[in-house]
């Protein structure tokens, strides 16, 4: 086991409210290699999770454990190692790079910060094998991102988060902003990642489409508790919850006489 989430909740401030608690007694495991869908509405605690799992915000209860570190609780090298090996992917490319820093600098800035390369002709070697590798031009790294599109923004962002080498890469959301041809080359590139670099992937979104596509596993969410999680197969072709039926229901089918026959099977079991 990579990463194990054992029975954390989270709270935040409502003042003058009592606290909102968003996730309830969570629990579930990353493995090496694997790609895990985390799903549900607005508000079901699926960024928090994602928070969490990076040591951006800590629980109040329960216990975080990467490899052997316990990261709720981590300092000094432990810590280091965990924040190089753990790595995310944030949902908007326009507001997650800093847009006064070259390319290079954006993919490079990590080799700096923990040592991995000694001159700086190795770092820029590194980052034009990693510019390459998600499909941008090597000749582009001392452009701004002012420069570059929605998808060629996310794919710096990806880049950035693996020119390190991490082994577990959380993605919060990281096509929903994007353009539906784009989201597909974005997808896709994750999946090549994945096999490539023997990845974990942690994938939040709202999309069961693009969930489905990627991910082997999946955890749905609905106000912070975890209501069902299993395979891909389990979770949509024989779902057990009914928040889980009614997830997939939602989703638009593009045949309409599947269309019209889903619509009619749901006025029925109203009806009933």
């Amino acid at each position: 086991m990579l990463m194990s989430i054992d029975s954390i909740s989270k709270s935040y401030n409502a003042f003058p409210n009592p606290p909102a608690k968003v996730l309830h007694d969570v629990t579930l495991n990353v493995d090496t290699g694997e790609a895990i869908g985390l799903v549900g509405e607005s508000g079901s605690g699926k960024s928090t999770i994602a928070k969490c799992m990076l040591a951006l915000i800590k629980p109040e209860e329960g216990a975080i454990t990467y490899d052997g570190i316990d990261v709720i609780h981590a300092r000094g090298e432990d810590l280091r190692r965990f924040r190089r090996e753990v790595q995310m992917v944030f949902q908007d490319p326009y507001g997650s790079l800093n847009p006064r820093m070259t390319v290079e600098e954006l993919i490079g800035e990590g080799l700096l910060i923990h040592k991995l390369e000694p001159t700086a002709a190795a770092r820029r070697a590194r980052v034009a094998e990693m510019m390459e590798m998600v499909g941008l031009n090597p000749n582009d790294m001392d452009r701004y991102t002012r420069s570059f599109s929605g998808g060629q923004r996310q794919r710096i962002a990806i880049a950035r988060a693996l020119v390190i080498r991490p082994r577990i890469l959380v993605c919060d959301e990281p096509v929903a902003a994007l353009d539906v041809s784009v989201q597909a080359q974005v997808i896709n590139l994750l999946q090549d990642m994945q096999k490539k670099l023997n990845l974990a992937i942690v994938f939040v979104a709202h999309d069961l489409a693009v969930v489905r596509h990627l991910c082997e596993k999946i955890v749905v969410l609905h106000k912070g508790k975890v209501v069902e999680q299993g395979t891909r197969e389990q979770i949509f072709d024989n779902p057990q919850m009914p928040y889980t039926q009614s997830l997939l229901a939602a989703v638009p089918v593009p045949d309409p006489v599947v269309g019209r026959a889903r619509r009619a099977a749901r006025r029925l079991e109203t009806a009933n």
